[in-house]
């Protein structure tokens, strides 16, 4: 079957694509790995000896980062719908977190411990309905806000894909009463052309 107009676009784009090379290069398992590492370059999240909950973890990118970052001394637990090859450092919970049985899993991991930071890359499986598709990235990282409220410190910090459309200004609005300060951050290995941004809360304010 012959490919469309835009799957040869996107096919040429992620070949001559210089994070895809140097991903490769680098043996990290997406470019999306440099997207987290130009956000902690800023902002300093990930600190060494920190405990880091990666949701939407698969294929692994944003995990081979955090589990670099915070070293011997720190963990990484991540999880994902889809299965995720092992990495060193990192325990990876396998099913859909808003299940309460993925969910117990993930607790029982983390064992009492609360997170440092939380981070989320998630995104839906894409339609090519954009109304369809913007309510579905909605949903999950409203459950990711969810989730991060449940498993942070005081004071810890949450990361989260967001992309513009109908529901991100309040979106903004929901984070921003959680957290001491958001910032929005748009790193330059994210594609110009994407709607996603990234947003970075700090100062969790718990209950």
């Amino acid at each position: 079957m012959a490919r469309s107009k835009s799957s040869n676009r996107w096919l040429e784009e992620h070949v001559n694509d210089p994070f895809v090379k140097q991903a490769q290069q680098d043996g990290y398992r997406s470019r999306a790995s440099y997207k987290l590492l130009e956000i902690n370059d800023k902002d300093r999240l990930i600190k060494p000896a920190a405990l880091v909950v990666d949701l939407g973890s698969a294929p692994g990118g944003w995990s081979q980062v955090a589990a670099n970052l915070v070293g011997h001394k720190g963990r990484v637990v991540a999880s994902d719908i889809l299965p995720m090859d092992a990495i060193a450092g990192v325990e990876f919970i396998q099913g859909d977190f808003t299940e309460q049985t993925v969910f117990d899993a993930i607790m029982a991991t983390l064992d009492g411990a609360r997170a440092d930071v939380v981070i989320s890359d998630m995104a839906p499986n894409i339609s090519g309905v954009n109304v369809a598709d913007q309510a579905a990235s909605m949903y999950l990282v409203e459950l990711a806000l969810d989730m991060a409220c449940q498993v942070l410190k005081p004071k810890g910090s949450f990361v989260a894909k967001v992309f513009h459309g109908e529901g991100y200004d309040a979106y903004v609005k929901a984070v921003r009463e959680c957290f001491d300060k958001v910032v929005v951050r748009k790193p330059d290995s994210s594609r110009a052309r994407s709607r996603e941004v990234y947003l970075v809360a700090r100062g969790f304010r718990s209950n």
